[in-house]
């Protein structure tokens, strides 16, 4: 018998492939295999994602400092990761556009904000939510590769431990934005403006718990964090608003105020 995967020979009483680790699939793909194969490999206590959900609660810094030293088996790598919480935010965009269909109330701090201006933004936002959510890892690389790095990470070994932390993030904010939206919908953006700092806030706790500054040294490295990030934050803003001028989406004219 032959491995499906790397072509290495494997004796019949073989489970996985000594060569590649695959798992050996004898039966023919049914509902019931499939339903099992799926409860295994996310929900099963021992399973990588899992382990890898918990661990970047309790302990992320073996999760990261794991992946970069070479450990690529125990925990789920960045990118499936990555991958899991944007097919996840992408559900929730999908329900909130075709099932409930929220027309959402932007001006959540009352200033008159013109609505016409985010009936016109908010489509591309909903559009292309998964790539300014990519672009967020970077900015959040940069702060913090230059802000809080006592182990001298390389930038593309930061990127890795935020691709971790910003996939974690939106991994746990799915069921929150799951219940806003089933009992609450009206207040889904007011939700999402106080899950922002709650991600910075978890952002810090994980580069803390990777370099394990002092407490002063802490403080004064999170307040140049948060300031490279803001400085990113808005230049991420400002690129956006560019772009939607360029072409001609949005005009002066929108920015006009509404006279409550």
């Amino acid at each position: 018998m032959d491995c499906k995967n790397c072509s290495a020979i494997l004796n019949e009483d073989f489970n996985y492939c000594p060569d590649c680790g695959a798992r050996i699939i004898r039966n023919r793909l049914t509902f019931k295999n499939l339903s099992h194969d799926v409860t295994e490999r996310y929900f099963d206590l021992d399973n990588t994602f899992l382990r890898t959900f918990i661990n970047l609660f309790t302990k992320p810094e073996l999760v990261i400092d794991g992946h970069i030293s070479g450990i690529r088996k125990k925990y789920l790598n960045p990118i499936s990761y990555l991958g899991i919480a944007l097919t996840l935010s992408g559900l929730l965009i999908f329900l909130m556009q075709k099932v409930f269909v929220i027309k959402m109330d932007m001006d959540v701090f009352n200033q008159g904000l013109n609505p016409k201006l985010y009936d016109k933004i908010m489509p591309i936002i909903n559009d292309f939510s998964s790539l300014v959510f990519i672009l967020f890892i970077p900015i959040f690389a940069i702060a913090g590769w230059l802000t809080f790095n006592k182990r001298g990470y390389v930038f593309s070994e930061y990127l890795v431990a935020f691709l971790y932390t910003l996939a974690q993030f939106s991994i746990v904010s799915f069921p929150i934005g799951l219940i806003v939206l089933f009992f609450a919908p009206q207040h889904y953006m007011g939700m999402s403006i106080i899950m922002l700092p709650l991600m910075i806030a978890y952002s810090v706790y994980v580069i803390q718990r990777l370099n394990k500054y002092s407490p002063a040294q802490f403080i004064l490295r999170t307040c140049l964090f948060l300031a490279l990030g803001m400085i990113g934050y808005f230049g991420l803003i400002l690129a956006f608003y560019v772009i939607l001028f360029a072409t001609g989406t949005i005009t002066i004219e929108d920015f006009k105020p509404v006279k409550n």
